[in-house]
Formats: C-alpha cells, sequence, structure tokens
C-alpha cells in the first residue's frame, strides 16, 4: 500500500525536488502550499493542496482526506536580512505554524515528522568543520526561529509520541538533472542564480560580499549541497523514522567548502562568457568559512552526496537559468 506524505511546502525549491524523490521511491506526495513564495508549475508528482499550515483547518482535512502516514514540514520564511528588518513576521511564520503542524499531527495520530532546518542555527561557529554537537547560537531571527522549532520537538515527543529527524542543511544549490524543476525565488537571492543571471545577461552585476576574509582567495566559503542531494536525504530520514531510527537533528554537507570566487570562474566556464561583478564590503555577521561535518547522516541515514561536486551544481543550475531565459524570450 502505497503510503501518503504531506509535504508541506511542497511547491518550493526543497520541497518540490522532495517530492519527486518521494514518488521515485514508492511514496504518494501529497504538497501542501499557500503559493505565496512556491511555484504551481513545481508540483509534478502528485495533488496540490493550496492551503496555509496557519489553518488548522486546512490542515486537518487535507491529512483526513489523504490518510496522511508522516508529514515532511518545509513550509517557512527563508530570508535572512527579511527576517532581521521583520522578525515578528518570521516567528509567526516558522514557528506558530509549525505548532499549529504539530497539534493537528496529535490530534490524527501522525507521529512521524521530518523538518526542513539549517546550519544557521549554528550562527557563527568558534571552528570549523561543524558538528551537531557545535553549540547552536543564531545570529538572526531566521535562524532562531528554527533552533526554536526544534527545541519544541523533543517536548512534543514526550506528550504525543512524536518521532521526529531535523536536518540541518548547509547551502542549498543546483537543480533538478532532468531539467524538471529549479530554483524560482522572488526575489533571489542565493549566490549561484544570481551569479548565473548576471552571465546571462538576465540579471544584474553579481554583487561579491567581501574579499578580505583570511580564506585562499579572500572570498567566503561556504559547503554546497546538491538540491536533488537534499531530496534524497529527506526520504532517507523517512525511512529510518519508519525503521524506528531515534529522533535527533542531522547535518547535511559535503564536508567541502567551496569560494565565491570557484563558483564565480566555474560559471565563466560553463557560460563561456565573462561574468560582470561588483566588489562590496563584508556583510555583517558571514563568518569566513562554513563547513559541515556530515558524519552522522552518512553513519545513520547512509546519506552520501552524489551530486554535490561544483561541476554538476553550477551545470544544473546553469542549464536551469538559461531554459528559463529561452522561456522568456519565446513569449
Amino acid at each position: 500500500m502505497t503510503r501518503n506524505i504531506l509535504v508541506t511546502g511542497g511547491a518550493g525549491y526543497i520541497g518540490s525536488h522532495t517530492c519527486k524523490a518521494l514518488a521515485l521511491r514508492g511514496y504518494q506526495p501529497i504538497a501542501f502550499d499557500n503559493l505565496a513564495r512556491g511555484s504551481r508549475s513545481a508540483v509534478k508528482w502528485g495533488p496540490l493542496i493550496v492551503g496555509d499550515v496557519m489553518n488548522k483547518r486546512d490542515l486537518r482535512q487535507t491529512m483526513d482526506r489523504y490518510k496522511i502516514d508522516a508529514v515532511m514540514h518545509f513550509a517557512a520564511l527563508a530570508y535572512v536580512g527579511e527576517s532581521v528588518g521583520n522578525p515578528a513576521w518570521y516567528f509567526r511564520n516558522n514557528v506558530a505554524s509549525t505548532i499549529n503542524l504539530l497539534e493537528v499531527m496529535a490530534q490524527t495520530g501522525i507521529d512521524n515528522l521530518v523538518f526542513s532546518s539549517t546550519c544557521a542555527v549554528y550562527g557563527t561557529p568558534a571552528q570549523v568543520p561543524i558538528s551537531e554537537s557545535t553549540p547552536t547560537n543564531p545570529i538572526n531571527p531566521y535562524g532562531e526561529s528554527k533552533l526554536q522549532t526544534e527545541r519544541m520537538l523533543p517536548w512534543f515527543a514526550n506528550a504525543h509520541g512524536l518521532n521526529w529527524v531535523a536536518l540541518r542543511y548547509f547551502n542549498a544549490a543546483g537543480a533538478d538533472p532532468d531539467g524538471e524543476i529549479g530554483e524560482n525565488h522572488d526575489p533571489e537571492t542565493h549566490l549561484i542564480p544570481l551569479a548565473i543571471q548576471a552571465a546571462l545577461g538576465s540579471g544584474p552585476a553579481l554583487k561579491i560580499f567581501g574579499t578580505d576574509y583570511s580564506t585562499q582567495d579572500g572570498t567566503a566559503v561556504r559547503d554546497y549541497v546538491h538540491v536533488s542531494d537534499l531530496a534524497d536525504a529527506h526520504v532517507r530520514a523517512l525511512d529510518y523514522l519508519h525503521e524506528d531510527g531515534e529522533s535527533g537533528a542531522f547535518n547535511l554537507g559535503t564536508e567541502r567548502g567551496l569560494s565565491v570566487r570557484q563558483i564565480v570562474n566555474e560559471i565563466c566556464s560553463v557560460s563561456k562568457s565573462e561574468l560582470p561583478a561588483v566588489e562590496s564590503a563584508r556583510r555583517v555577521g558571514d563568518p569566513p568559512l562554513l563547513i559541515a561535518d556530515a558524519a552522522r547522516a552518512r553513519h545513520l541515514l547512509g546519506w552520501r552526496p552524489r551530486h554535490s561536486d561544483l561541476a554538476t551544481i553550477v551545470g544544473t543550475a546553469h542549464d536551469w537559468e538559461r531554459t528559463k531565459v529561452l522561456a522568456v524570450a519565446a513569449e
């Protein structure tokens, strides 16, 4: 019997890729999204329920109608700068809405949850690589909202028997290797799509924030993980819970870093063009180096990134952005 999985935020970037991964592994994804920032066209592997996690009635009706077996929770606001300017909005959307979800799950007897968390819970770590035992110290409301949600989960486990996994991923990047879905943020804030848009002429010159870091080339270094690898980790986490795995948090990263200049150089190579860029001062709170220790995910989930080399990340993202440019030109 096919298990129906509720995917909140299933029309978003990582949520839609996870819906595809679920379908390929024999699950039936039920995408639940208010479409404020998700894309209807990204929902291809199951039904789309247009609803809001802030609305318990929407959640309850969907869970009852589809006899949901487990939940993957992606629905959240995720812009760091925006969270600093409007913290109330972030705590309401990311924390209060999750309380609604957890309450309805308890009422309907759904006890398995895979939660989309972030490395932003660590803030600026004292050392790298960053393991799950690294102290959590968020430096913005976005990271704090994710950490507050993580801290609620053991209490719901104690009260209602919830089984949970929180996946703390580092920098999500790339697009579906089959070209069916990709990144469609508005506004776009991620380095790789912004750099590709600059190279293709579909966006402004790239702003490089900080060229005087204590790194190999002076630019910030991050651990980039292909979105399809993140999707795979979510399905593995679900399988892990179905096999009575112990609840807890897992880092998702490649355990190696790429600098901004390395990304830019690869994009220039793939696009066969110069990339207009403007060097700017560092952003406040940006650490020079963020790299994951993902040993726990390897050992307990059997997860290993298969698409997260630089060439694949940039190549799939470039193909996706070029397809978007061609689609606009054809209109």
